[in-house]
C-alpha cells in the first residue's frame, strides 16, 4: 500500500491566505483539513469566539493524527481606529479571543492529534511583522498587541513542546492582497502561501521557536 499522505489542518481556510495555503499544500501532497467559522462547503466548523470550539473540533477528528497545524484564523477589527475615541473594550476582547486565546485553545485541543503521528508534529502560528517591538509606527493597537501576544505564545510553546517532538514556528506572511491586507498590498496570497509552505517544510526541532518572514528571513522580535 502507498504511504498515507501527511495531514495539515488549517484554521480560517475558506479565504485569503488560508485558502491559498490549502491549495498549495494539497499540491505538495498533503491531505488538508480546513476550518471556517460556520463550517460547510467542505470545511469543519471552528468559531474561535466560542471557547468550546477547539475541543469540539478535536472531537470531530475522531482520533486522526495531524502532522501540521496552521493557526491562521485571525481578526483585524481596529484598522483606522482613532486613539482619541476608538478601540472600545469589546473590540479588544473579540480580537484577543480569536488571535490569542483561540490559538492557544486550538493548540491545546489538538496536541493529542499532533503527538499521534508517525513523526513529530509541527505547529505554524501566523503572526505578523506588526508583532515586532522593533516596529512601532503607531496605530492598530489591538492587532499589534494581539499578534505580539501570539508571537510570545508561540515562543513559549516551542520551549514546552520540544521535549515531546513538536516544533513550533511563528511567521509573518507578508503584506498580502486579501480582504485584510487590501488590494494595494505587496504580494499575492499565492506567493505568500508558497513561501510559507517552504518555511513549514524547513521547520524542525533545531529551528523551533523561529520568527520568520514568508520568504525565509529571520524577523526581529
Amino acid at each position: 500500500m502507498p504511504p498515507k499522505p501527511p495531514i495539515a489542518l488549517i484554521t480560517g481556510a475558506s479565504r485569503g491566505i488560508g485558502a491559498a495555503l490549502a491549495h498549495e499544500l494539497t499540491s505538495r501532497g498533503y491531505e488538508v483539513i480546513g476550518t471556517s467559522t460556520k463550517g460547510g462547503n467542505g470545511f469543519l466548523p471552528l468559531d474561535l469566539l466560542d471557547p468550546s470550539g477547539p475541543a469540539a473540533l478535536a472531537k470531530s477528528l475522531s482520533g486522526r493524527a495531524i502532522d501540521l497545524l496552521i493557526c491562521n484564523a485571525g481578526l483585524y477589527l481596529d484598522k483606522g481606529q482613532s486613539l482619541a475615541d476608538g478601540y472600545p473594550s469589546e473590540m479588544w476582547a473579540t480580537e484577543f479571543a480569536v488571535n490569542v486565546t483561540g490559538v492557544f485553545l486550538t493548540v491545546q485541543a489538538l496536541l493529542p492529534a499532533l503527538q499521534s503521528g508517525d513523526a513529530g508534529g509541527k505547529i505554524a502560528i501566523i503572526s505578523s511583522q506588526m508583532a515586532s517591538h522593533s516596529r512601532a509606527p503607531g496605530g492598530s493597537y489591538i492587532y499589534r498587541a494581539s499578534k505580539a501576544a501570539a508571537l510570545n505564545l508561540g515562543r513559549n510553546l516551542a520551549t514546552d513542546l520540544k521535549s515531546v517532538g513538536i516544533a513550533v514556528g511563528i511567521y509573518h506572511p507578508g503584506w498580502v492582497q486579501t480582504d485584510m491586507g487590501g488590494t494595494g498590498a505587496e504580494i499575492s496570497a499565492e506567493q505568500s502561501a508558497k513561501g510559507l509552505s517552504d518555511r513549514f517544510a524547513a521547520l524542525s526541532l533545531t529551528t523551533t521557536g523561529c520568527f520568520e518572514t514568508w520568504d525565509g528571513r529571520a524577523h526581529a522580535y
